[in-house]
């Protein structure tokens, strides 16, 4: 995997499910829209899910750290909204 370090503005509704006989129990997934218009999907897990789903909304601006996955998804480490 790659790290990635991305900033962009949130353009949906962050969807939030639950999951049931994995390692990870819940799942936020979501789409940015980068300075350059490009649209990329982001997954977070567990704590961090909970965290997208409960302080973030569409439209607000985010930095993201992550990892690349083979589907072209960035799985993400650390997220900061930014004022």
């Amino acid at each position: 995997m790659n790290i990635v370090y991305i900033q962009g503005k949130i353009i949906n509704d962050i969807e939030f499910k639950f999951i049931i006989r994995n390692k990870n129990t819940s799942v936020s997934i979501f789409k940015i829209q980068l300075m350059n218009n490009s649209i990329v999907t982001i997954k977070a897990y567990n704590e961090l899910a909970d965290y997208c789903y409960s302080k973030l909304n569409k439209e607000d601006i985010i930095l993201i750290e992550g990892e690349l996955n083979s589907k072209l998804e960035i799985i993400s480490k650390a997220i900061e909204k930014l004022e």
